[in-house]
């Protein structure tokens, strides 16, 4: 029920604030006879007896502490590792482990022969097995390789290789184990004649450590070699990030690499035979390079050098410091080039530090990354994309981000049976590996999104890919990657990483302009050449009656003439130079205009031609039918050998179209064109 509205203020009757009425002006209310008298309401006691209890100490807080291993932290973190959703760790189970073997079959000088099979138990429940040729593994690493996280031989050093933290393999170990509580079952052996053994392991998340269920020999027919085989909870579909994808990606970036993989959906197994019977060679270790290294690295080494002077600490401990490098530096900063390093403060160290940063210093070598080639690529692509019209390639030279070095390769496929209304397929590599996941946040498609393919006779709306039948493909190689995660989905925004990138998209894409227009090209020629070939017949009966000779052999003058002068429309036009294009504008003109199939001697025609060739086409045009005439009439060969200079002027305006009613006879026509087929072309290049 709602209140009544009270009454409006007077304005005789000034209102005051609550907080202004006066005490005295407060009514008491009045004591009852007889009833006990109650105290004045006190302020809440303060006494510590009534303070609320401690919940805790400090002694009962540090009684719970406990150090936490990685092991424990992946397994309540796993999305960190790329096992998120159920398809996506079947496909990072499958990646890490096929990477372990590429990269052990290389180090090892094997040509890489690998067995992927993916088989579904129960709903929701997968086997998977990889199976390599590589060197095998001793029996005492195998617990520690599979069943413990950051363990591992490639995280200390500066050399290509595809895996480096030490957690792949064992982190899809531990999310078998978490979903499925199967162990993960290693079948190795290490050389002919050896026995194999089979060991299956669980991870102790607790201790970061293996425990050891199964350790005995079995039969195995391969020489050499690793399986794997994990069961885990996991989801099959196709798609983008789909296995068969992740796989077929795989060769083209590897394609030294026989793969055969088995899918549950498959009819039977798929097998890629390597298109490369050579090994990349082997990358080398380098040693940090001076512009890279951070402060905190720098204490460690001077403090770690073993009573070594300064000068040489620098010598030995970066790559591309010579003695004059590091006398240079010890300069700048203020120091003796003899003082001992491991005495140097944190103030010294610093200045170490600073003076590294602004001496001038050779680039890393790039021997410690191997790309993969412009050969290769090609191949790999085509054995992707086998229907292709084109293929381009590219290697960009070395380059430097934060002292590490890296090379960035890009490819392109085009036509085929890719769609032509869809947006162009872009395949990301980083040191050979496939990228499925997170392509927006990948510096690869930012660089591909930044590209101007319009330039590059393609369709791009605004901010997105191209729009037509494209692959492209794009390999990031170095001693270290910038993931944005420790799933190894993405590459960061390094501005240098960006800017190789698309150099490498726009020498593709001038190349495949390039292709595009010459085809474009092409097929005007074909057309204005099917034109020729419809009125053939019926121009060498017209002439064969004018000059009473043999239709038949004018036809045949007119066949024999016309390859000669439709292809001059191709080669005489002079390339475009698109050096220097850039993200922002073409590189080179737009192909020439299509020209309307009308009759040879339509004026509208050949200034169509002539606009889009950017030559005058109609003395291609009118040369046949005068090469057929000169064959039947037979000139005097003293007429032919003196042609007068600029002949096509008569009868024409400036703009070369024909003036009506004046146009130039054909007979004398005809002598003059017998000479050399391009009179004009000749006196340009007299003059």
């Amino acid at each position: 029920m709602k209140k009544p509205a009270s009454p409006p203020a007077r304005d005789d009757q000034p209102s005051l604030p609550l907080d202004a009425v006066p005490r005295a002006a407060v009514a008491e209310p009045a004591p009852v006879a007889g009833a006990p008298s109650t105290p004045p309401p006190s302020a809440p006691s303060t006494s510590p007896s009534q303070r609320p209890a401690r919940r805790a100490t400090a002694e009962s807080l540090a009684s719970g502490q406990r150090e936490i291993s990685v092991s424990e932290f992946f397994a309540k973190n796993r999305h960190l590792l790329g096992f998120d959703n159920p398809a996506k760790a079947l496909l990072t189970t499958i990646k890490e482990a096929v990477d372990n073997s590429l990269d052990a079959c290389e180090e090892a000088g094997i040509l890489p022969d690998i067995l992927v099979e993916v088989a579904e138990i129960s709903e929701g429940r997968f086997r998977v097995a990889v199976e390599d040729n590589g060197p095998g593994i001793v029996r005492q690493q195998v617990p520690k390789i599979f069943a413990k996280l950051l363990y591992g031989s490639k995280f200390h050093r500066l050399k290509q290789s595809r895996g480096q933290q030490g957690i792949g393999i064992s982190a899809a170990g531990l999310y078998a184990q978490l979903t499925t509580g199967k162990p993960i079952a290693i079948i190795s052996k290490t050389g002919k004649g050896r026995p194999a053994r089979r060991v299956e392991l669980r991870i102790d998340t607790r201790r970061n450590a293996p425990e050891v269920l199964v350790d005995k020999e079995v039969d195995w027919e391969p020489d050499h070699g690793t399986r794997v085989e994990l069961e885990l909870a996991g989801t099959y579909r196709g798609g983008r990030t789909s296995i068969d994808a992740y796989l077929e990606q795989t060769v083209i970036a590897n394609p030294h690499l026989k793969l055969t993989y088995l899918l549950p959906k498959a009819a039977g197994p798929v097998v890629f035979e390597r298109a490369a019977e050579e090994l990349p060679r082997e990358p080398l270790e380098i040693k940090p390079h001076p512009h890279g290294v951070e402060l905190g690295l720098l204490i460690r080494m001077m403090h770690e050098s073993k009573g070594w002077s300064v000068k040489k600490t620098l010598i030995e401990s970066f790559s591309r410091v010579s003695a004059s490098v590091a006398d240079q530096v010890c300069d700048d900063a203020g120091l003796s080039p003899h003082a001992k390093a491991s005495s140097l403060n944190g103030d010294q160290i610093e200045a170490v530090h600073k003076a590294l940063g602004q001496v001038k210093v050779l680039a890393p070598p790039a021997s410690c990354v191997v790309p993969v080639g412009v050969d290769l690529i090609k191949a790999g692509l085509h054995r992707r994309f086998p229907d292709a019209e084109f293929f381009s390639a590219v290697t960009r030279p070395p380059s430097v981000y934060r002292g590490n070095p890296f090379v960035i390769e890009c490819g392109i496929a085009y036509g085929g049976k890719m769609a032509t209304d869809e947006q162009a397929d872009v395949m990301r590599f980083a040191n050979r590996v496939p990228l499925q996941y997170q392509p927006k946040a990948c510096a690869m498609s930012e660089a591909v999104y930044q590209t101007n393919w319009k330039a590059y006779e393609l369709q791009q709306p605004r901010g997105s890919l191209p729009i037509g039948p494209l692959a492209v493909f794009l390999h990031l190689a170095s001693v270290w990657v910038p993931f944005t995660s420790e799933a190894k989905e993405a590459v960061a925004h390094y501005p240098e990483l960006l800017r190789e990138m698309r150099l490498a998209l726009q020498e593709c894409g001038r190349e495949l302009a390039t292709h595009l227009r010459a085809r474009s090209r092409a097929e005007v020629n074909q057309r204005r050449r099917s034109i020729f070939e419809r009125y053939i017949p019926e121009i060498g009966a017209a002439i064969a009656r004018i000059t009473a000779g043999d239709a038949e052999q004018v036809s045949q003058a007119f066949q024999d003439a016309l390859p000669r002068f439709v292809q001059i429309a191709v080669e005489e036009e002079p390339p475009a130079d698109d050096s220097s294009s850039g993200p922002g504008g073409p590189s080179m003109p737009p192909p020439a205009d299509v020209v309307a199939e009308e009759p040879p001697d339509s004026s509208r025609a050949k200034a169509h031609a002539r606009k889009g060739n950017g030559r005058n086409d109609e003395a291609s045009d009118d040369a046949p039918a005068a090469a057929a005439t000169s064959a039947s009439s037979e000139p005097e060969p003293d007429v032919v050998s003196e042609p007068e200079p600029e002949p096509r002027k008569a009868g024409r305006k400036h703009d070369g179209s024909k003036v009506r009613g004046k146009a130039v006879p054909a007979p004398a026509y005809v002598a003059r064109s017998s000479a050399p087929r391009n009179p004009r072309k000749h006196s340009r290049g007299a003059r």
